[in-house]
């Protein structure tokens, strides 16, 4: 578990740093007396040979991950897989990627212009998941690609690192329902991620979820810097299945709502 925690570790560091400041004031607010269980974290990239959700798998399977299920959320034109680590309390690994061949041509030439700048040799070191842009981009572009998909646009601005930590609520003594931990949220001043409903996914499902709207960071551009949404912090309360073990899979229905919170 070492090899794991030092990578998770430092994916924390930048994502607390550059991406969700705000969610060392969660973290704050949710710690009792252990430390507080991360579910698992989610990061985004484009379906593109140099950068595709295989590359950003590898460090994660080289530590005893292993590919669990598969996601498709049709109208954001993503796919998705998560992975699992043979140790329960490890975090588990929500991958995604822009199916980029079904976006505009203009949107298509674009990010492989992008994505070449990227260097080969920066993508053969784990620490790319965390090492945030590797190509330039100017503000313009920036919002040409968020203004078909706001996702590409997220991803072109920020590069790699973790789009959102998980806080998970079946180890919370005070809080035992998603609603409640909501409610301390926006009594301490958070927006919540309202699309879908706040509390996204039932007891049925057997996975309920919710999250804070991103924040609003600083990124350098090449003709200055802009304010634009981040990360955010989600909370997710997971039910037992038939055999009495909690579900460990994803919900797509919830899922596609929790993306909007970077919109």
């Amino acid at each position: 578990m070492e090899r794991v925690e030092q990578l998770f570790n430092a994916l924390w560091q930048d994502y607390t740093q550059r991406l969700c400041p705000s969610a060392a004031q969660v973290h704050a607010l949710l710690t009792e007396d252990e430390p507080l269980l991360n579910d698992h974290i989610a990061l985004r990239t484009f379906n593109l040979p140099k950068v595709g959700l295989d590359k950003l798998a590898a460090p994660f399977i080289a530590i005893g991950y292993k590919p669990c299920g598969q996601y498709r959320f049709e109208t954001k034109k993503l796919y998705a897989e998560h992975f699992e680590h043979p140790n329960p309390e490890a975090p588990k690994v929500f991958i995604s990627e822009l199916m980029v061949g079904q976006c505009s041509a203009q949107l298509q030439q674009t990010l492989r212009e992008l994505v070449d700048q990227a260097p080969e040799a920066a993508l053969r070191d784990p620490s790319f998941l965390y090492g945030g842009r590797l190509w330039d981009i100017d503000s313009e572009t920036y919002e040409m690609l968020a203004a078909e998909s706001e996702y590409a646009g997220w991803v072109a601005a920020h590069g790699f690192g973790a789009n959102h930590f998980t806080v998970s609520i079946n180890q919370l003594e005070q809080f035992t329902e998603v609603r409640d931990v909501n409610h301390l949220l926006r009594h301490n001043g958070f927006a919540i991620n309202g699309s879908g409903g706040e509390v996204k996914g039932d007891p049925e499902v057997m996975l309920e979820q919710s999250s804070t709207m991103a924040d609003k960071v600083a990124v350098g551009f090449l003709d200055g810097v802009k304010h634009i949404p981040g990360g955010f912090y989600e909370f997710a309360k997971r039910y037992p299945q038939a055999d009495g073990e909690l579900y460990r899979g994803f919900v797509e229905a919830s899922a596609d709502k929790i993306f909007e919170s970077t919109n």
